[in-house]
């Protein structure tokens, strides 16, 4: 890089200030300075852009490496339930050759509490009025209109 000290920047003032002149120096510097600042915006988003295609590179190759692996898993999943079905089929074949009674398959799953919309330990409706239970939300001020007692006209 351009190793500019304050000696530096200071020949290079007075020599702008020779030859563009007093009245123009600011507006130059202005626009030098955001000149500067557009380029320094422009490396530093080509540079993140550098960075993302280097992270999505190595993210398609985790991806490939990921897929693989998963392919190796189904594959030998895939070979142990060919075995497995062979050694029962095997296995089986010799128990119905048997005449012995093999249930075909499986009763049907039946939850004890076959009614779940009934509850079961739910306070019964006469018992809370009779107790002064609440059973509906009421604000304050309509509790208050509701229990105010009546004026006699």
């Amino acid at each position: 890089m351009i190793d500019l000290g304050i000696s530096k920047m200071a020949l290079i003032g007075a020599v702008a200030l020779i030859v563009i002149g007093p009245e123009k120096l600011p507006r130059v510097a202005r626009t030098v300075g955001t000149l500067l600042g557009k380029a320094q915006r422009y490396v530093a988003d080509v540079k993140a852009e550098v960075n993302r295609s280097m992270e999505l590179d190595e993210l398609k190759k985790m991806k490939d490496t990921v897929e693989g692996a998963a392919r190796d898993v189904e594959s030998s999943i895939q070979t142990t339930t060919s075995d497995f079905e062979k050694s029962w089929s095997e296995a089986t074949s010799g128990l119905e050759s048997s005449g012995l009674d093999v249930p075909i398959g499986y009763p049907e799953y039946k939850h004890p509490g076959k009614n779940w919309r009934l509850k079961r330990g739910a306070t019964p409706v006469w018992y809370k009025a009779r107790h002064g239970v609440r059973t509906r939300a009421q604000s304050g001020a309509a509790r208050v209109a509701r229990f105010r007692p009546q004026r006699l006209s």
